[in-house]
């Protein structure tokens, strides 16, 4: 019954939640038609976050804008991924527009849930299944790059974060499989590691930290042009990873480390490991050591006792360090954290307000950096066509996909095309982006 019906998936959240998106989309492709088409789809399947209120509320709009195509050919939705995983005792009652409820690792049993709910029942299938067995990918990004997750959940007990509550522990996939998932992707211009905490990949599995083995591994594959670092946590960058990205010419000059804050007191109470000592002379080490490298981080403002010293400290680290790019979140809030039950809450106008004036400091550090590259010429990889510009797009090794910014490129020529690079004269910047025009295509 079920292979004749059209299924689509929305994903929403983070890059690790898509690789999960794609190993479903796998499965629907072996079993049922799928169609990108929401408005023709039988079945909807909303793989969701639930990290922060926000991420919550985003999914239950989707699940209630979605529930709208039921006057066309919509026939069933399936809810699966964080928010069920967390919160199912509260959603299946009270969210009645959900046909099937299935967690993050239940992927496996969609259409045993889906042939229940064509029997007009509701279906909870969450934590059904204790392990990922869906190996193969439909994926979802530009065909030049693309994720791979290297493990998941997190050992990190930070006060503020629901993910140990929702994914569990830090758990490793082996390095044999993971190696075999990245010959599957196809020829790549970019493999982009992420994980909870990349950092402390292999702890769980092999007794010690095994990245700098993964990364060497890699990148003896022929189909794999270049790694990107996602998310190292400040503590775990040995000096063994990077000298690795120093002298690997296939692993990017660029990392993302997830700062969160500069100030021991805060850093103290977030139970974040490191100090802001620390994370300076850290910071100067990767620029000492590799100094083209691009370092990305984010950080939390107003967490709770977070004083105005403690703010204008913040301010005055993020100006010392001299981010190419970062991201500025206002402390949520969460239910089940430590946090929440933590003193000297603060009133989320002043961590909007804390926030925005962030971004405003960061702009100008952008601005300032970026500007450096006019008149450069830099190699770009092509990542596709923004109509409502009128450009082609692209990316540098310093920018990562969805997080950061992009060059802009124009081509007297003609066309350029997705996933080839092109050497590209820098003709202009602004605080996130750059203008450029293609000299030269690479091989």
């Amino acid at each position: 019954m079920l292979k004749d019906k059209k299924i689509g998936l929305i994903s929403l959240g983070c890059d690790k939640n898509r690789v999960d998106s794609e190993r479903a989309l796998s499965l629907i492709k072996e079993r049922a038609i799928l169609t990108n088409d929401l408005e023709s789809a039988n079945v909807v399947i909303i793989n969701s976050c639930a990290f922060l209120e926000s991420a919550r509320k985003e999914a239950i709009d989707t699940v209630f804008e979605v529930n709208e195509l039921r006057t066309k050919n919509l026939e069933k939705i399936v809810l699966t991924g964080c928010l069920p995983q967390k919160y199912i005792n509260e959603l299946f009652e009270e969210l009645i527009e959900v046909d099937v409820f299935m967690g993050f690792l239940d992927y496996d049993l969609l259409f045993d849930a889906l042939e229940l709910a064509y029997k007009d029942k509701r279906v909870n299938f969450v934590a059904k299944n204790q392990k990922v067995l869906i190996k193969n990918r439909v994926l979802t990004t530009p065909c030049h790059y693309s994720y791979l997750k290297i493990a998941d959940g997190c050992n990190n007990k930070c006060t503020y974060c629901l993910i140990p509550k929702i994914r569990g522990r830090y758990v490793s996939t082996d390095i044999e499989s993971l190696i075999s998932e990245a010959k599957s992707l196809g020829d790549l211009n970019e493999l982009i590691l992420v994980a909870q905490d990349v950092t402390r990949y292999g702890e769980d599995l092999y007794g010690s930290r095994q990245i700098v083995k993964l990364i060497k591994e890699l990148t003896k594959l022929d189909n794999i042009k270049s790694i990107r670092l996602l998310y190292c946590y400040p503590d775990a960058i040995s000096s063994e990873l990077i000298s690795e990205i120093k002298n690997n010419p296939k692993v990017l000059k660029y990392i993302d480390i997830p700062l969160q804050h500069s100030e021991n007191a805060v850093l103290k109470r977030m139970n974040r490991r490191g100090s802001r000592e620390e994370y300076l002379e850290l910071i100067k080490t990767l620029k000492t050591e590799i100094p083209e490298i691009a370092i990305r981080t984010t950080f939390i403002t107003g967490f709770p006792g977070e004083t105005e010293k403690d703010f204008k400290g913040l301010i005055s680290f993020i100006k010392k360090a001299q981010f190419l790019c970062a991201g500025f979140f206002a402390y949520s809030r969460e239910e089940d954290t430590p946090a929440y039950k933590l003193p000297n809450q603060i009133d989320e106008e002043v961590k909007q307000e804390r926030a925005r004036k962030l971004y405003e400091v960061q702009r100008k550090i952008s601005k300032k950096l970026l500007k450096k590259w006019v008149g450069k010429t830099i190699s770009v990889t092509c990542d596709g066509i923004d109509y409502d510009k009128q450009y082609f797009y692209g990316r540098p090794y310093f920018f990562a996909p969805d997080i950061d910014g992009k060059v802009y490129i124009t081509y007297e020529d003609g066309a350029i095309c997705e996933g080839e690079t092109y050497l590209v004269k820098i003709t202009g910047s602004n605080e996130y982006d750059l203008y450029g025009s293609v000299q030269d295509e690479l091989t």
